[in-house]
């Protein structure tokens, strides 16, 4: 167990890291995510409310579809990264990062008072679900078994509240940190454990801990706030520009557009890019330089990195200058003093899986 933004979490189960990973590509895990924050947004407002701190576009969201959007500073920065739903019932559902949550809550209310200082309709609720990740190749048959709802017609990044197992007002979101198919399960905390020891029950299913988590979301080449991306930190820098709604990028109504769209147009003078080493060994992690394989020096950062399970290779995330950001660029790595080569590779770096229904 190990101290995360106020919580205890796992780190590992018995059958080990590297199992728990390899388990979850092939079969099925299920992890505890009750950390991250969930936020319900109420009121005829709540749109224009979102949008006033999003990049994203919400109101052209689907009753039950969600996205991956972004809160940006004045300044284009990314002050977090967060799934906005249009639930089918008659609020916003927001999941947001643990580590981001109190000052996500303080920018909720506080745009929130402002917008209700001149008549607007708009509240927030903050839920004291549990929250639970169902992820892998086995997620839907696991699920369908004690779900009536046709499974199959939930697409990925889409939300519907149900009842499984018996377990009443879940909200299940076709989504993930794994790159896999899977499912996050937002459940009433008091019928929480009943809910995971019946999803356990099915032998595919095993606990899977942080370490798994991290490994496995690297490999689908999703950020880790705090790690990958942070209020320095502009969308276009990121790659993350097709967070941007159309309409809103017409607009600029957003935090920091000014900024973000300049980028944009001009093209930043860093990216973020993958890399793979091209010698076994430990991997890269947080903050070592880049360089170039020899000289001259080129500027960078590794902000996450591991041994990857599934390709048996390094792998890692960090942040070249633009000219040399180009897939099949040759780099050099600076681990514990040593330097070792890396290959510029594209993302994600092993193929997703995710859901589209037909």
């Amino acid at each position: 167990m190990v101290p995360f933004a106020g919580w205890s979490l796992p780190l590992q189960y018995e059958q080990g890291h590297l199992q728990s990973h390899l388990h979850t590509r092939r079969h099925c895990s299920l992890f505890d995510v009750t950390h991250m924050l969930q936020t319900r947004v109420y009121g005829r407002d709540r749109v224009r409310f979102m949008e006033s701190l999003v990049v994203g576009d919400i109101a052209e969201l689907k009753p039950g579809q969600g996205t991956l959007t972004l809160l940006t500073n004045e300044k284009g920065g990314i002050t977090d990264d967060l799934i906005v739903t249009n639930t089918l019932e008659d609020h916003l559902y927001v999941v947001s990062n643990a580590g981001c949550a109190d000052k996500d809550l303080a920018i909720f209310r506080g745009r929130a008072q402002e917008l209700q200082a001149t008549g607007s309709d708009v509240h927030l609720e903050v839920s004291d679900n549990a929250l639970l990740a169902l992820q892998g190749p086995s997620m839907a048959r696991v699920l369908q078994a004690g779900l009536s709802d046709d499974l199959a017609k939930l697409s990925f990044m889409n939300s519907i509240t149900t009842t499984i197992f018996g377990v009443p007002g879940c909200r299940v979101t076709r989504c993930g940190y794994t790159g896999e198919d899977g499912v996050e399960i937002s459940v009433p905390a008091g019928r929480a454990v009943e809910l995971a020891e019946r999803l356990l029950d099915a032998p595919d299913v095993w606990l899977a801990g942080l370490a798994a988590r991290d490994s496995l979301r690297l490999e689908a080449g999703l950020c880790l706030y705090g790690n990958d991306i942070d209020e320095t930190i502009t969308p276009a820098e990121a790659g993350l520009m097709w967070t941007l709604g159309k309409r809103r990028r017409a607009a600029m109504d957003f935090p920091g557009a000014a900024v973000i769209m300049a980028q944009a147009k001009e093209k930043p003078r860093r990216k973020r890019v993958g890399l793979t080493s091209l010698r076994h060994g430990r991997g890269g992690r947080c903050c070592q330089p880049l360089l170039t394989s020899p000289c001259p020096h080129v500027p960078g950062t590794v902000t996450s990195g591991c041994p990857s399970p599934s390709l048996g290779k390094n792998i890692a995330m960090g942040y070249v200058e633009m000219a040399h950001s180009r897939a099949g660029t040759e780099l050099t790595v600076e681990v514990r003093k040593k330097q070792h080569p890396a290959l510029i590779t594209k993302m994600p770096f092993v193929p997703t899986q995710y859901y589209m229904a037909k």
